[in-house]
């Protein structure tokens, strides 16, 4: 019977990740759980079991500084809410990942990589060789500051130009010349692309729910859907419903 540990520092999550994993691989035996990557490296040396589910920050060792320590000792799958950069890392096949909250298709899809390694050992620790340098690189990439976020928008509005500050802004929508600039109170126009602004604009603030739209969260009032089957973001305040492109929807899975 295949063993694992949950490493996370929300009891809550690691109490959905037990049930998510019950469901989609019952075989599995949760012998262990952590609230953090000290106590993760700990159970491993205890328990060894086969697989650690470590999130990726916690307080004392991180996820990733703790799979530095356990290296080969167990395989490791990353728990994650919004490392976009690592889930890209972990695409390529370095590493399984499970993303926050734990949905029951993508889990599934994590316990089939997982399953397939099991029954491949040679193949598992080819990619056990490739993880300390893949955490050398996430970690630099953590490490480095943050950008400065843009703060004011100049932007057209007839013949006038206003600076706008970012927070007051509820959505940009483009089309193929200009940018829709919308505030609660007016509408200008600038010609920026979105795919310029969302590397700008801070993304815990500003969402990109489709190639030609950033919306600011706290402008969300809820998401529907139209009767084809679309998604569709309302805004407070406001007629304007935005579409959500499929490749965007896990942005509203936590909601």
């Amino acid at each position: 019977m295949p063993t694992a540990i949950i490493a996370d520092d929300e009891r809550l999550m690691r109490d959905q990740l037990r049930m998510r994993l019950g469901q989609v691989w019952p075989e599995l035996e949760i012998i262990g759980e952590a609230k953090n990557g000290d106590e993760a490296i700990e159970l491993v040396d205890q328990l060894k079991p086969d697989f650690t589910f470590l999130d990726i920050r916690m307080p004392g060792k991180t996820g990733m500084e703790a799979a530095s320590v356990i290296g080969n000792k167990s395989h490791i799958v990353f728990v994650t809410a919004y490392d976009a950069y690592a889930v890209e890392a972990f695409e390529r096949g370095a590493v399984d990942y499970v993303l926050k909250p734990p949905e029951q298709e993508r889990l599934q899809i994590t316990v089939d990589r997982l399953k397939t390694r099991m029954s491949k050992p040679a193949a598992a620790a080819d990619v056990n060789a490739s993880v300390t340098a893949m955490l050398s690189q996430l970690a630099e990439k953590i490490a480095t500051p943050k950008p400065a976020y843009l703060q004011w928008i100049q932007a057209s509005i007839g013949q006038d130009l206003r600076m706008i500050p970012v927070e007051e802004i509820l959505f940009f929508r483009s089309d193929e010349k200009y940018t829709c600039v919308q505030t609660e109170r007016y509408e200008a126009l600038i010609r920026k692309p979105v795919r310029d602004l969302a590397e700008e604009l801070d993304p815990a603030l500003f969402w990109q729910i489709h190639r030609a739209t950033l919306v600011n969260v706290n402008a969300i009032e809820g998401v529907t859907r139209d009767i084809r089957g679309r998604h569709l973001v309302m805004i407070k305040g406001k007629p304007d419903k935005l579409e959500v492109s499929r490749s965007f929807l896990h942005l509203f899975k936590q909601m």
